[in-house]
């Protein structure tokens, strides 16, 4: 099927650049992610993920995670997933 329909959205610039950088690590386009993000919410008749105030400690986490893997793949690091995992289940 053509593609033809077209979606405009506005947002913080520096949330487009650090969200197409994970974009590039995971190989896939702006365009495939927010084409897979609407065939998910299709299957799923909503949205594939809960929407929900996250626990303060976690979300502070999270953030400075998300900050030194950006960090890390413009050094040209990569971080395994379990390695993450095991940082948040060992946090002090």
């Amino acid at each position: 099927m053509p593609r033809a329909s077209m979606i405009h959205a506005r947002m913080e610039p520096e949330l487009k650049q650090a969200v197409e950088c994970i974009f590039k690590a995971l190989g896939i386009t702006t365009t495939e992610a927010v084409t897979l993000f609407y065939k998910q919410v299709k299957m799923r008749q909503g949205l594939p993920f809960a929407v929900e105030v996250p626990d303060e400690e976690l979300d502070n986490w999270q953030r400075e995670e998300i900050r030194n893997g950006l960090k890390e793949m413009k050094a040209g690091e990569l971080v395994d997933h379990a390695d993450v995992a095991k940082r948040w289940s060992t946090r002090q």
